[in-house]
């Protein structure tokens, strides 16, 4: 039997190789096992981007389009949007009316970005109930599956907490408390060796052009020690050798790691059979964004269409859930 699966991405900006590799391959593996669910999260996107409403509304259909180049096929997995879903917001709020305050505040994710992101004025109710939202996400839909990496188990974990406390309460299983299921990643750091982030300025994007990736490879960091051609290198601390462990086959890994120590290649050299290597990856997506918009199929048509399949399953739980809380 099919476990469902409910997963969601904020749309603030376009998608760039992390998010390929870090949650589009789970995805498009998943939608093949599994009843997956598949949002547009643009009340979470609010949590941060409440001063710049438009970045969101301007991200969505780039985003659903690169879900789509990327394998995501809507015919597999329900996509819709989170917004077009008003029991989301009915079952937030009851949720936080049980969620003991400390649980939120105890919140390593929550602490983080705090100070990440101290730029921004961050200190609102919003942001600090975010993991409440992300819970009514995840249970209005009786997902038994939630995939996550192993630094947002804390969140799962607050979601099993408060899905657990609302059945004692109210002494009815109302929701399935969900698993998580631990995704492999292939860790891609920016271009500059930080975390891959559009607003850094050091992601390669999916919509990319092969001229453009290369423009943004050709001068990636390497180890700083080879400051000649003739200077050998340490491949350990090589940002472009990390790519090649991702997008290259052992025969390119060893020979990346050897040339490198031994100064039998240059930087540049290294740089273009990683890009070829990555080419490979990003050629095909290239290829079937282009055909999606060629084809004019309707973004639009397809988020309404899930969103309705997505209110359908929703105003029957939030129902379960007026009549456990007695209202």
């Amino acid at each position: 039997m099919r476990k469902r699966v409910l997963s969601g991405m904020r749309p603030s900006g376009q998608l760039h190789l992390g998010h390929y590799l870090g949650v589009l391959v789970n995805w498009a593996k998943m939608q093949e096992e599994h009843d997956c669910f598949f949002f547009v999260a643009d009340w979470h996107a609010l949590t941060t981007e409440y001063e710049r409403t438009q970045v969101i509304r301007d991200s969505i259909d780039e985003m659903v389009l690169d879900w789509m180049a990327s394998g995501i096929d809507p015919n597999k997995a329900n996509l819709f949007i989170q917004s077009h879903v008003p029991a989301h917001a009915e079952l937030h709020l009851l949720l936080s009316m049980i969620t003991p305050l400390a649980w939120l505040e105890r919140c390593t994710t929550y602490k983080e970005q705090l100070r990440e992101l101290s730029q921004r004025d961050l200190q609102t109710y919003g942001f600090l109930g975010y993991p409440v939202l992300m819970t009514a996400d995840i249970l209005m839909y009786d997902a038994s599956l939630v995939p996550v990496g192993i630094d947002q188990l804390p969140h799962l974990e607050l979601t099993r907490e408060i899905g657990r406390r609302f059945n004692f309460l109210y002494q009815k299983e109302t929701f399935v408390i969900p698993d998580q299921y631990l995704t492999k990643t292939s860790k891609v750091m920016g271009l500059d060796n930080r975390k891959m982030s559009k607003s850094y300025g050091n992601a390669i994007l999916l919509s990319d052009t092969a001229q453009e990736v290369w423009d943004k490879v050709r001068p990636m960091v390497t180890d700083p020690a080879r400051v000649r051609r003739t200077d050998p290198g340490n491949p350990d601390i090589c940002n472009v050798h990390d790519y090649h462990k991702i997008f290259s086959d052992e025969k390119t890994v060893a020979w990346s790691a050897a040339g490198c120590r031994s100064a039998g290649i240059g930087c540049i050299d290294c740089k273009k059979a990683m890009y070829e290597n990555m080419e490979r990856v990003l050629v095909p997506i290239r290829k079937r964004r282009q055909a999606i918009v060629e084809s004019g199929i309707s973004v639009k048509d397809i988020l309404a269409e899930g969103s309705a399949r997505a209110n359908a399953v929703a105003t029957r739980k939030i129902q379960e859930v007026r009549e456990a809380v007695g209202i």
